[in-house]
């Protein structure tokens, strides 16, 4: 009997390892002989377009995804001889039809499919990707970081503009560390502005 695959979702506020772990699963997957499918949205380019950064250091080439394309056709396309899993980093930003298109690639072709990716926005709104995610994988597993101004669990991230929070804006705006910060329910309310003027001080 076969072993069917799943689609899979690893979800976590910035800051929690998701690129880091998708750089593992791959490098897992290759040391043993087998080969994956890497992919990226066009979207994120912070460290180029087409490119799996973690925040360690560690990088490697992915296949880009563009907005309008069609991921079973691609993946269906590409599947010579056979991949063992195809890993998508950035899954917050594909099409509500692409993360349906995933679905068929495990269904239909029997690869199994990782997300990696935020689940909500800097406005603690779910991206659409992530949203349609969560309704059809398989299996959610949370990435966890802690809160940059406490010791809880980070829950989302909040984005900051000159040293100020963000609560409106486009959804969409590529930046690290410098824009980003991990928080926690309470934090994304009340961010500790004094505590984020001392970090940048030292």
């Amino acid at each position: 009997m076969s072993i069917l695959a799943q689609l899979y979702f690893e979800y976590g506020a910035m800051g929690s390892g998701k690129s880091i772990e998708i750089l593992k699963v791959a490098h897992n997957y290759e040391s043993q002989g087998k080969e994956v499918l890497v992919m990226t949205p066009l979207v994120d380019d912070r460290f180029g377009v087409g490119k799996v950064t973690s925040r360690i250091g560690l990088s490697r080439d992915a296949q880009v995804i563009h907005p309008d394309e069609n991921l079973f056709e691609t993946v269906q396309g590409e599947k010579t001889p056979s991949f063992s899993a195809v890993l998508i980093d950035e899954a917050q930003f594909l099409e509500p039809e692409q993360v349906d298109q995933l679905a068929r690639v495990v269904d239909e072709l029997n690869v199994p499919v990782m997300t990696f990716g935020l689940k909500n926005d800097a406005f603690n709104q779910l991206f659409e990707g992530a949203k349609r995610l969560i309704e059809v994988a398989d299996k959610l597993e949370e990435m966890k970081t802690i809160c940059s101004f406490c010791g809880r669990k980070a829950t989302t991230q909040l984005r900051f503009t000159d040293g100020k929070p963000q609560y409106e804006g486009a959804q969409v705006q590529i930046g690290g560390d410098e824009m980003y910060k991990p928080v926690c329910r309470k934090h994304w309310h009340n961010p500790d502005l004094t505590m984020l003027e001392e970090q940048g001080d030292k």
